[in-house]
Formats: structure tokens, C-alpha cells, sequence
């Protein structure tokens, strides 16, 4: 029997969007809106009055004389005439004699009857006057929006963040502020992306420069000086002054050593090592080869994308010559080993040239001085630096050329948004000369050139919280894992190779047989399997092994799709079917999935959750929402380490101790880095005691905490199904952790197969996935939300096609009419997000904020419905801006938590002493 410790960590991330909320409430459209408030009451009233009176007036032709040509006919025709028109609500603006006569008749029959028609008629009289006025508050609330748009303009946080953003568009702005009044084709779609960032920074928590920041913050009973102040109780307080941290884009170090590696001349000074990870192989040399295809330099975000795959090269006697003086002398110039061949076969520069450039095509030579460690704190300034260590003219040159670029960066963070415009153009020459300077005058530098990370403060306080709903939850999390299917068939493979209890002492064999026998081949087919059929039900994974685990994931899965349709099912017969109530997932429900994914569920499980807190905006209970969940290590953090590790707080020194402490006992965490993927989204500090050193890597970590691909081995433990790595230095288990912000298949096959054997997960929670639609009312389906506990798995929604929307492409008061009046009809809230998709699925397609108050933010959505048959989802903003608990100066602002969570589950019969884990308070068995 197992003990199975959980707990959450106590720090966490938060992600604080750039503008308050309020700040875009001056874009609503006040006087339309409540215009068209009124006038949908008004509507609504007239519309009840109809019914009730056309049976009066149904009773009232009845009692005339049905003879065409009798004293009744003028009266007959006269209240057919007004049936017909208040059943299409077309009545004249003023009444005519037909109408008079028509009044008098139901008169005869019922004069209370035609005292309510006359005010009906009254009713409807004000309502054309009613009407009327919407053009005149509709061009007054535009004229004032658009001027509130343009204060925004100044606003240093949205233009610093566009600097980097959207340079072009934060180049326009200033003209656009000016151009009060005047509307063209231009000016429109400068508003529109305007517009878009304004929303984004306000309304969206994605960091990136000073659109969204970051401040690191603690579930403590200690309330911060705020948290129980104007702001209300549980309110987190962040500061008003933010601080920026840059970075250059490394993709421009790359670059660079590139062309310092394709000059002739200046690679003859650069220090050369061996690729480490070869090894002999009978009358061949085994090693790694990698090839780099470099990305896109004109995207906002690029990284060069690396493969690795086993390659041989037949021995002969200069290669062994080679490396023997390789091990006596580990670093040579390239001079020194070209001039070693010229004396030792007496061949010409040429000739011994071509053989060192072939050696480090090949890969099996490095220059490691110009990479950039993943742990770099200034990876401009490393680069410098190892350009003066050559200690020749050409690289003291180089390195004083990019001395102008070091002092923009220096300078970026304090500065204004002319000085920084400025500081980026100095930044990007300086750039330039350097490349000219290496002869590549016309080399392309990428389209970002540095990247900004801002800190609203460090170390806030939040109360705790109660995440008895969230641990639930965390039980069903693996039946949604992009990942878990192929760990499972990796193990499966290597039980099927090396049998129960069996072990690996070649793992980068292991890892080479796995791809090209049988892994590569999977994934070509998993890519192409639909989860559903075309009559909905559930397709199981591929299992080519016949592996119990992948038949225990098909099962939970299933399990939650049969358990979500019955809650539906008994939602859609029940009284909240109109939408406004909730769906709610028992206990029993997760516990029947849990129970499914017993067999396979993780024993080590290190995960991070992005939520948000709130409150239900019908009774204001507490809210947890839940948007994404990831599993592994220090995720919320690691990208921002080097905004908070400096003198007197050191974040990456308190993550480790953190990690050392929920290692599981007998076992260390190690790092795997991914190598040679050159990008800012893997740069952090260490967070681990021990780093994984893959084939030609060269490590950071001191030498005693390097583990070679030698040192490790495989071995499936038959106790618990699982396929360990161990180190036969350190005599104990080693889990590989990633804490870069890459997707594991954007890395080189070796470490994205080490990380198989991770508790790095991937578990978009799509609890609708196999669930049939409701019945469509006008083409449109909602969903509840669904909620387990306090925790909100799914928000809300509506989902229709754009051409079912009252899209008319034209900013006039019917045009906002027809919006609300859509909006009311199907019960959406003002605020909302929106995605627009091509196909059934929204995945990979970008949320966008719609306020329908804001004639603005309509005209902007529109624009977005190019196609009628695009599908459209639209979900709750959830929490509402009632519901906000982050504030500063500013106002309140849309927040969201990166919570870590800890599962470990130990043997009862381990022995070990309980020992005080000091970050989550619980006692975890050691």
C-alpha cells in the first residue's frame, strides 16, 4: 500500500495586465448603450401588448358584420389592417383615419380593450420618437470614444510595450492622435490595432514587456499592507512603479558566430573542442550529429530549430590520430589543428582546411566559446567577453563595436518611450556594423531584437486558499495529457526490448533504435488520428504494443465523456437549461475517471496551474478558474528568474532549495536543457542540483554535477511499471526535468526521449470534447459553465458562425441596435472573449476581447468575420470586472495565478523518517 503527499507550493507567479480595467470603460458607448436599453424595454413591453391585443381585436372583427358590402365592412377592413400591423410592429409614425376607425370599433366591443390599444398606440408613437435619437447619441459617444482612445495613446506602458510589439503601429500613433476628426482608410485601421493592444493590455495576461508583468508573491496568513485595505479582503496590492529587465534576442549571437565560423580567416583563432557523447564502435566512431535550420528572422518570435540523429564515421588513421592528441590537449585552435595536419601528412593549407571545415559540419568538432549558456544572465556581455579571451585585433574589434549595443541595453530600461525608440535604433546599427565588420553588410537581423520582461513587484502577499476542489481536479489531469500516450509507449517499447526488469546501459542506442524503429513511424500516425468519428465517439490511441496502460487511458477517457453526457443530459432537462445555471461534476464523477488512471497515473507529479481568481457574479460565491495546467518543474517561474535573482533575493536559489526538497528520496533532479536551441524562452537561472549533459553539449554546471549520457541507465522496474534513469556515479535515480518554455517537440530527439521519462505534461482540459450540442435556438448553442467544487473547469458560452451574426459592416444606431438586440436574445453578458476559427476546433486561434457597449470594439470584431461560414465562440469573461482582486493606483486589474502543486507517492514500507517541508507546511516522508 502507498502513501500518496500532496500539497501546494505557498509562492507563486502572478501575471498582471498592463492598463486597469477601468481604463477602458471611457470606449463604451454610455449614451447608445442605455438608448438601447431603453429602447429593447420598450420593444419587449410593445411586443407582450401585442399579443394581448390582437385577441381583442381577433374578438373585435368577430363581432362586425362580415358582409362585404354591409354597414361593418370599413370597421372589418380598418381592424384587419391594424392586426396585421401590430403583428409586424409597422405602424405608420402617426396615426390615419383607418386607424381612428378601428379604435372606435373595439370601442363598441370593449372600452377598456381600447383604452389599451390607444396606449399601445401612444407606446408605440414614443418609440419611433424614441428611436430617432439614437443617430445623434451615437455620433456623440463615437466622437468621445475615439477621442479617449487617443489619450490612451500617451499612455508609456502601451507605447513601450507596441515598441517592441508592433513597431510600425507604435509609429503611427502619434500621427493618429493628431488626426482629430478626420476618418479614412488609414486612420481606421490604425484605430482597429490600436484598439486591439489597448484591449490586449488591459483585458489579457500573457507577459510580454509592459503590455502584461510579472511579480512574484506568497499564500500567507500575514496580510500585506494592502490586502486588507480600500482594496477589500483577499485583494493583492502590486506596485505602481514597474521595473523592466532586457535581454538581447540570442538569435543575434547566433548569427554572429555563424559568421565569425564562415570567415577563413578569423576561425583560425577560435578555440576547437571535441563534440562530446562519441564513442568507438569496432573499425567506426560513433557520435551525434545535429543539424540547424535557422527560423523565420522576420516573425516576432523565432528560434532555430535543431535535429540530432546517431551518425558513424569509419575509422582511419588520422582520425584516430586525431583524437588522440584530442585527449591530450581537450582545446586547440583551429590553426593549431590545421597546422598539426600540414606536419603530420604534409598537405597543403587548402587540403587541411577542408578537412577541419568537414569535421565541424560533421559536428564532430565545436566552437563552445560563442554558444550561449542557458543559464546566462547577460548573454550579450558572455559574448564579449569570450570575444577578448581570443586576444587577437579582429575579436577586440568585434567586441568594441558591440560595446554601443551593451550600453543601449544598459540604458533601455530606465529610459522614456522617445528614448527608447531612439535606443532601438542604436541597438539595431550598432548590430549592423558588427555584421559589417564580419562582411555580411546585407545579413537580415531578426524583426525583435531584444525582449523585455517588467516586475510589479516581488514577494506580495495573498491569503491562502482552500484547494481541497483543486487536488480533485489534479486526479483526471492525466486523461487529458498530450504526452502521456507516447510515455507509456515508450516503455512499452523498452519492455518489449529489454524485458520485465530489464536495463539499458546504451542509452543513446536506446534512444536512436527507439526513433527509427518505431517511435518516428507512431507519431506519423497519431498525428493524422481524429479523436472522435463522424458520429461522435471516442477513437482510442494508437497501440501498436497492445499495452494495458494505453487501454487504461482509453478507458478514463471515455469514462469522463460518458460522465460529462450524462450531467448533460440531466442539465438540458432540468431547469437551468436556459443557460444560466451551472453543470456541476460530482465527486463520484472524477473518482470513477481517477480510478480508470490508477495504473498509470504519475508517481512524481510536479504541476503548475494558470488561475484566476473571483467571484460568481450571480451570488458572488468564491471562483477558481482553471485556464491552463502544465506539469513539471518551477514552470510559473523559471522564464522570469533573471528579473529576481540579484543581490539581497535570489528566486533561482529559493527554487532550488524548493526542489530539493520535494525530490522524491533516493532520486535527484537534473536538468535537461535542450543544447542548441537557440531562444530567450530557454534562458533561466539553476534551479536544479544536477544537469543532464547531452552529446555535444558541453554543460554549465561544475563537473561533479554533470551527468554524461554515459553514466546513465535504463531500467524498468518491475514494482511499478515505470522506466527509471539512474547514474552509476551518484548510485541513484535520476528524473530529467525541462524548464525551458519550448514544447517538448521543438526539441532534438535526445533530450525530447529523456524527457519521456520526465513529469512534463501537457493537459489542455477540454471537457466538452464528445458531448453533444444542445438544440440551436436562432444557429446558436450555448454550454454551461462547468464546475467542479469552487473550481470552474469551463466558461460559459455561445457558439454560432459569422453569418448568423447581425453583421452589417457600418456604424449606425440600427446596426448597434441589432447587436444588443442579438446579445439579450441569447443571454451573453457585455464582455466577452471571442474566437473565430476556420474549422470545428479553436485550437491555435487567438481570443479577442469584444465589449458589445463599445461601438468600437463591434466595428474592430467585425473585421475579424471575413467568412460566413467561420465558426465563432464567444465565452464569459470570467472573472467580471466586479470580480477583480489585483489593484494598484491604477485600479483594479485582470490577474492570473501560476500555482504549483506537489504529488509524490512513497512505499509505506520505504523506512524513511518524515522530515519538515518547509515550502508547502505538510511532512513529506523522506
Amino acid at each position: 500500500m502507498n502513501t500518496t503527499e500532496w500539497h501546494a507550493g505557498d509562492r507563486f507567479m502572478l501575471r498582471v495586465a498592463g492598463l486597469a480595467l477601468s481604463e477602458v470603460d471611457a470606449l463604451r458607448a454610455d449614451g447608445t448603450r442605455g438608448w438601447a436599453e431603453d429602447v429593447l424595454t420598450a420593444e419587449t413591453g410593445l411586443r407582450q401588448g401585442a399579443q394581448r391585443l390582437e385577441d381583442v381585436l381577433h374578438a373585435a372583427v368577430g363581432a362586425t358584420d362580415p358582409a362585404p358590402d354591409g354597414p361593418g365592412a370599413a370597421q372589418r377592413r380598418a381592424l384587419l389592417r391594424l392586426r396585421r400591423q401590430i403583428h409586424n410592429d409597422r405602424l405608420p409614425a402617426r396615426p390615419d383615419a383607418s386607424t381612428e376607425t378601428a379604435v372606435e370599433a373595439v370601442a363598441a366591443v370593449d372600452e377598456c380593450a381600447a383604452e389599451q390599444l390607444a396606449g399601445w398606440l401612444h407606446r408605440r408613437r414614443l418609440l419611433d420618437k424614441l428611436l430617432a435619437e439614437g443617430p445623434s447619441l451615437l455620433t456623440a459617444d463615437l466622437a468621445r470614444n475615439r477621442a479617449a482612445l487617443r489619450a490612451l495613446v500617451a499612455d508609456e506602458r502601451l507605447r513601450h510595450g507596441l515598441l517592441l510589439a508592433s513597431p510600425v503601429l507604435e509609429g503611427q500613433l502619434d500621427a493618429y492622435a493628431r488626426a482629430e476628426g478626420a476618418q479614412n482608410g488609414r486612420t481606421r485601421k490604425a484605430e482597429r490595432s490600436l484598439l486591439s493592444y489597448v484591449y490586449r493590455t488591459a483585458c489579457k495576461t500573457s507577459p510580454f514587456s509592459t503590455l502584461t508583468a510579472v511579480a512574484t508573491a506568497r499564500f500567507t496568513d500575514a496580510p500585506g499592507e494592502d490586502a486588507a485595505g480600500e482594496d477589500g479582503p483577499g485583494a493583492v496590492r502590486v506596485a505602481d512603479a514597474w521595473s523592466s529587465h532586457v535581454r538581447l534576442n540570442v538569435v543575434v549571437l547566433a548569427r554572429l558566430a555563424e559568421l565569425i565560423l564562415a570567415d577563413p580567416v578569423r576561425r583560425r583563432d577560435l578555440p576547437l573542442r571535441l563534440a562530446s557523447g562519441w564513442g568507438h564502435e569496432d573499425d567506426r566512431i560513433r557520435y551525434v550529429r545535429r543539424s540547424v535550420t535557422a527560423g523565420d528572422d522576420a516573425a516576432a518570435v523565432t528560434f532555430d530549430a535543431v535535429k540530432d540523429r546517431l551518425f558513424f564515421l569509419r575509422r582511419s588513421g588520422t582520425l584516430d590520430r586525431l583524437l588522440a592528441l584530442f585527449a591530450e590537449r581537450p582545446e586547440l585552435r583551429h590553426r593549431e589543428l590545421t597546422d598539426w595536419l600540414a606536419a603530420e601528412h604534409a598537405a597543403g593549407p587548402a587540403e587541411c582546411e577542408a578537412y577541419v571545415s568537414a569535421l565541424l559540419q560533421l559536428g564532430m568538432v565545436r566552437v563552445p566559446l560563442l554558444d550561449t549558456e542557458v543559464h546566462s544572465h547577460d548573454p550579450l556581455g558572455s559574448f564579449r567577453q569570450a570575444l577578448t579571451s581570443l586576444e587577437r585585433p579582429w575579436a577586440d574589434r568585434l567586441a568594441a563595436l558591440l560595446e554601443a549595443p551593451a550600453a543601449a541595453l544598459a540604458g533601455y530600461p530606465a529610459a522614456g518611450q522617445a528614448e527608447r525608440a531612439g535606443l532601438l535604433r542604436v541597438l539595431r546599427s550598432g548590430l549592423h556594423r558588427a555584421q559589417e565588420e564580419l562582411g555580411a553588410p546585407d545579413a537580415a537581423l531578426p524583426h525583435t531584437l531584444l525582449y523585455e520582461d517588467v516586475s510589479a513587484g516581488s514577494e506580495l502577499s495573498c491569503p491562502p486558499r482552500d484547494w481541497t476542489a483543486l487536488r480533485s481536479v489534479e486526479r483526471i489531469l492525466p486523461a487529458f495529457d498530450l504526452t502521456l500516450a507516447q510515455r507509456i509507449t515508450f516503455e512499452g517499447f523498452f519492455t518489449a526490448r529489454y524485458g520485465a526488469g530489464g536495463r539499458c546501459e546504451d542509452l543513446l542506442g536506446l534512444v536512436h533504435d527507439f526513433h527509427e524503429d518505431f517511435f518516428d513511424q507512431y507519431l506519423s500516425f497519431t498525428a493524422r488520428r481524429k479523436p472522435f468519428d463522424e458520429r461522435g465517439d471516442y477513437v482510442a490511441e494508437e497501440n501498436w504494443l497492445g499495452l494495458p496502460g494505453i487501454r487504461a487511458l482509453d478507458a478514463a477517457r471515455r469514462t469522463f465523456i460518458a460522465r460529462m453526457r450524462q450531467a448533460w443530459a440531466a442539465y438540458e432537462a432540468g431547469p437551468g437549461r436556459d443557460g444560466t445555471a451551472v453543470l456541476r461534476l460530482g465527486e463520484p464523477d472524477l473518482a470513477a475517471v481517477a480510478e480508470e488512471l490508477a495504473p498509470i497515473t504519475p508517481r512524481f507529479a510536479p504541476r503548475c496551474h494558470h488561475l484566476q481568481l473571483g467571484r460568481d457574479p450571480a451570488d458572488g460565491t468564491p471562483l477558481t478558474v482553471l485556464n491552463r495546467s502544465y506539469g513539471g518543474l518551477s514552470f510559473p517561474f523559471s522564464r522570469f528568474t533573471h528579473v529576481y535573482d540579484g543581490p539581497g533575493a535570489d528566486l533561482s536559489d529559493a527554487l532550488r532549495a524548493t526542489a530539493d526538497r520535494i525530490t522524491p528520496p533516493g532520486a535527484v533532479l537534473a536538468e535537461v536543457t535542450g543544447g542548441p536551441v537557440t531562444t530567450n524562452l530557454n534562458l533561466h537561472g539553476r534551479l536544479t542540483g544536477h544537469e543532464i549533459v547531452c552529446p555535444g553539449e558541453s554543460g554549465t554546471l561544475p563537473p561533479e554535477r554533470r551527468l554524461h549520457l554515459d553514466d546513465l541507465y535504463a531500467e524498468h522496474v518491475p514494482a511499478t511499471g515505470r522506466v527509471v534513469l539512474r547514474s552509476r556515479r551518484l548510485g541513484r535515480e535520476v528524473i530529467p526535468v525541462y524548464l525551458g518554455y519550448l514544447v517538448p517537440l521543438a526539441l532534438p530527439a535526445i533530450p525530447r526521449t529523456l524527457l519521456l521519462l520526465s513529469p512534463s505534461s501537457m493537459s489542455p482540459l477540454d471537457v466538452w470534447a464528445g458531448v453533444p450540442e444542445g438544440a440551436a435556438r436562432d444557429n446558436v448553442t450555448t454550454r454551461p459553465r462547468v464546475v467542479h467544487g469552487d473550481v470552474v473547469l469551463s466558461r460559459r458560452s455561445w457558439t454560432t458562425t459569422a453569418g448568423d451574426l447581425p453583421v452589417r459592416g457600418a456604424r449606425e444606431a440600427g446596426h448597434f441596435l441589432d447587436w444588443q438586440r442579438w446579445r439579450r436574445a441569447h443571454g451573453l453578458p457585455e464582455q466577452v472573449f471571442a474566437t473565430v476559427s476556420a474549422g470545428p476546433s479553436t485550437a491555435g486561434a487567438k481570443p479577442s476581447y469584444v465589449d458589445f457597449a463599445s461601438l468600437l470594439s463591434l466595428a474592430a470584431f467585425e473585421t475579424l468575420l471575413r467568412d460566413p461560414a467561420h465558426r465563432v465562440v464567444f465565452r464569459e469573461m470570467l472573472p467580471d470586472p466586479e470580480g477583480l482582486h489585483v489593484h494598484s493606483a491604477r485600479g483594479a486589474h485582470v490577474a492570473e495565478l501560476a500555482v504549483e502543486t506537489f504529488t509524490t507517492t512513497f512505499p509505506d514500507e520505504s523506512g524513511q523518517e518524515d522530515q519538515e517541508d518547509q515550502e508547502g507546511g505538510t511532512r513529506c516522508p523522506r
